[in-house]
């Protein structure tokens, strides 16, 4: 609170004075003095000339040492900056066409779900009146598991694909590589 009162109530030389009256400890006093009369001339206006002697200030060990590391930590937040500013793209692994086919002459709708479109369903393509639905989709490298929907309720796995996985819910996914070699 006091601190409160002395920085928002006081003019700089009321708190040189009141200072000066509380804090008994001399040398906390003569320090809490010098930074105010510090602050005091910092408000003032600007000083047009300082002659060169007064300019020659020794700067004790430690801030010779803390320079560099201040223009390396400078540098460090410049570069953060131009990357949050400038940000890199990720690389996109390629990817590779990969045309899903289904025989299924019987059904109105056919789609297909799995990891590469986050289990979320595609709707697959009516070919004339073959029977057949397809669709390509752009697949990363990698293994990827899908199922068919047929008719929006009807889940199978693709009847061509050998590899096949239960999944959580009781049902089978198929399985393909992409780019991958398999033994």
């Amino acid at each position: 609170m006091i601190s409160m009162f002395i920085d928002d109530e006081l003019t700089l030389d009321d708190k040189i004075e009141f200072v000066e009256e509380v804090h008994g400890s001399k040398p906390f006093k003569d320090e809490a003095i010098e930074l105010l009369r510090q602050e005091k001339l910092l408000r003032c206006n600007p000083v047009e000339w300082i002659p060169e002697k007064e300019l020659e200030v020794r700067r004790p060990g430690i801030l010779r040492f803390l320079r560099p590391v201040g223009y390396a930590a400078a540098a460090a937040a410049a570069a953060a900056l131009f990357f949050v500013l400038f940000p890199v793209a990720p690389q996109e692994s390629p990817k590779t066409p990969y045309r899903f086919v289904v025989y299924r002459p019987d059904v109105s709708r056919v789609e297909i779900t799995g990891s590469f479109t986050g289990w979320n369903t595609v709707s697959m393509r009516k070919v004339g009146d073959s029977g057949y639905w397809e669709h390509t989709l752009n697949l990363p490298l990698g293994e990827h598991r899908f199922a068919y929907l047929f008719n929006g309720d009807e889940r199978l796995p693709d009847p061509t694909v050998p590899m096949r996985e239960k999944d959580d819910f009781g049902s089978e996914n198929s399985v393909i590589s992409i780019g991958v070699q398999t033994i």
